[in-house]
């Protein structure tokens, strides 16, 4: 996998997820809207990851009584990319 794909997100305060992959490794992660402190911290520390690990870490987190997260937002969207490969 290699590119830069956006994703819109649902249930989170974030609108949008913007992923870019190189070789089938995590190069860039940006959200729009959010907490843009705590959105940072996820892209720095999936950055160099496969997409495969992070969905395992962080699919299934809900935020407050949210049936969704931030985090298990990213995990859908890189679901989504994997089913477009």
């Amino acid at each position: 996998m290699t590119g830069k794909f956006q994703y819109p997100t649902s249930g989170t305060c974030s609108r949008l997820i913007e992923v870019e992959m190189e070789n089938g490794i995590i190069k860039d992660v940006n959200f729009l809207g959010g907490c843009h402190g705590n959105l940072q911290g996820i892209a720095a520390l999936v950055k160099g990851m496969k997409p495969e690990e992070v969905i395992r870490r962080l699919e299934g987190i809900k935020c407050g009584a949210k049936p969704t997260s931030c985090p298990d937002q990213l995990s859908a969207a890189l679901r989504s990319i994997a089913a477009q490969q």
